[in-house]
């Protein structure tokens, strides 16, 4: 028919695709199975983890085979390369969980902030000072602040101190002064490190004042019933 072009579409197939050069430079990590393996020999491992040898990849393609399994290359820059006979989920799943206990084990430590007051309760200064002991015990510093505001900042240093030093006393944990008292914008402050193999976070000291308190509560007596005898009940009239 005249007047149409006739145009010639190409489509390039998957194939196409992976056969093409990658953008991205640097070497390849991802772990190659069966066929996408490139390696000529192999020193391959059984599911059992039996050394079978070095073997080619074509004889090693075709004991996978046989076991109804996948061939992974698992350790590319060995020499001859090292690819074991498994199946290719469960490595995914091993590796998986060998990688989070690895990142579970590597710690990173932080400094932990915890900021009290001179007006700071007592029951408010145990919280902060558990809280404190917490994470002195999963191995972080902690900064310790006590905050100054309007005519606090003019009262006496040793006075201050002392209020931070009172506090200080009551975190339940064996730490140690990892940078001294020492004045800051917002007041005083210190920071604390955990002792090695210090003891963890237990029960919170009690303050002087909350244990005056705890005297002072009235304690439970138990009412001993007492039977009246016969004189004291005809003298009250009750007879």
């Amino acid at each position: 028919m005249s007047g149409i072009r006739s145009s010639v579409i190409y489509f390039l197939s998957p194939t196409n695709l992976r056969n093409e050069p990658s953008r991205y430079s640097g070497p390849d990590t991802r772990t190659k199975i069966n066929h996408a393996i490139r390696a000529k020999e192999l020193r391959v491992i059984s599911p059992d983890g039996e050394n079978l040898g070095t073997l080619s990849l074509a004889d090693a393609l075709k004991k996978a085979e046989e076991l109804k399994f996948d061939l992974i290359e698992i350790s590319p820059n060995a020499n001859p390369p090292v690819a074991k006979i498994m199946d290719y989920g469960k490595y995914r799943y091993e590796t998986g969980r060998k990688a989070r206990e690895v990142k579970a084990k590597s710690h990173v430590t932080e400094t932990k902030a915890v900021q009290v007051k001179i007006g700071t309760g007592d029951h408010d200064q145990l919280l902060k000072a558990r809280r404190a002991a917490e994470w002195l015990g999963e191995g972080h510093r902690v900064r310790v602040d006590l905050f100054l505001w309007g005519r606090y900042k003019y009262m006496e240093e040793a006075f201050l101190k002392e209020r931070l030093d009172r506090f200080l006393k009551v975190i339940p944990a064996d730490y140690k002064i990892a940078e001294p008292l020492k004045k800051s914008p917002k007041g005083y402050s210190t920071t604390l490190e955990r002792v090695a193999g210090g003891k963890k976070a237990d029960k919170p000291k009690i303050l002087p004042e909350e244990k005056k308190a705890e005297e002072k509560k009235p304690q439970n007596t138990e009412k001993k019933n007492k039977k009246k005898s016969l004189d004291e009940l005809l003298e009250g009239g009750m007879m």
